[in-house]
């Protein structure tokens, strides 16, 4: 029986998880332009233009160090165990404005000491992109692994809240005055069909929600809070699906980049997919 819950289980994540490949934009764009990239030096100013980036030693989070440094942004590129992060440490190599940093979204005590350590480096764009998934079989209703629960929110909706808090000063003292969050469409409450990813999408509809709240606290100061998705991408965390219902990490990043560049403060707070059309919640 507990084979058959598991199998179940492990069905409900993957079919969760191909939902988001056949998700079309739910509100249609009359027109899908690029808009173009922002100067990678920042008006005004004698230094280039610079991006914070947590989760990046993989995946999405390196294919967003990977383009900024190609932009010739200053990248704060930041991971839990840099030591290992072998293709970053390549990166860093390869682009000298690349600093890889050594952090842990839920240690608010080490999120505290970097923001101390670059306390004089306005952060053009706070991009918060660290996250889990938490494990198809911890988010069975009658099997609900509760630990599991906390260690989800900790990362996908208290750690970008606290990075957002610790470096509002970074952001305030910068020209584009960008955070940025990689949501997801699990998070959207409006696009529920079935029962699946209880963790997961809790934890993304709370982040959904921090940032929202955080949009109308710091509207009057200029900040832009914008939320993207970057769809079924062909990451460590969409393992186990065919190849053909993934998008590679590059168009997604790409498409995410362009929305990135869109947002300004009339659209602060909202929730946008890949083709620029706003999620509902």
């Amino acid at each position: 029986m507990a084979d058959q819950d598991a199998s179940n289980s492990r069905r409900d994540f993957l079919r969760g998880a191909a939902l988001l490949a056949s998700l079309g934009p739910l509100v249609d764009r009359l027109s899908a332009a690029e808009s173009p990239s922002p100067p990678a030096t920042a008006p005004g100013t004698a230094g280039p233009a610079a991006v914070l980036i947590t989760g990046s030693n993989r995946g999405i989070g390196l294919e967003f160090a990977r383009r900024y440094a190609e932009r010739g942004y200053r990248v704060l590129a930041t991971c839990r165990n840099p030591a290992s992060a072998t293709e970053l440490q390549s990166l860093a190599g390869k682009f000298p404005a690349l600093t890889v940093e050594t952090l842990d979204v839920t240690d608010h005590a080490g999120v505290d000491a970097l923001a101390q350590k670059y306390a004089e480096l306005p952060i053009d764009i706070l991009l918060n992109n660290a996250g889990i998934g938490g494990g198809g079989e911890n988010q069975m209703f009658g099997k609900l692994n509760y630990a599991t629960f906390d260690e989800v929110m900790a990362v996908n909706a208290v750690g970008p809240i606290k990075v957002c808090e610790a470096f509002l000063k970074h952001v305030q003292a910068s020209t584009q005055k960008k955070m940025i969050t990689v949501s997801s469409s699990q998070g959207s409450i409006g696009s529920v069909d079935a029962p699946r990813l209880y963790w997961y999408r809790s934890s993304k509809s709370a982040v959904n929600m921090l940032m929202v709240n955080l949009a109308l606290q710091l509207k009057g100061r200029g900040i832009t809070i914008g939320l993207v998705t970057p769809g079924a991408t062909d990451t460590d965390f969409m393992k186990g699906l065919p190849k053909r219902m993934l998008r590679p990490v590059a168009d997604a990043v790409t498409d995410m980049l362009r929305e990135i560049d869109r947002f300004d403060l009339s659209m602060t707070g909202q929730f946008v997919d890949t083709k620029g059309a706003i999620l509902p919640w």
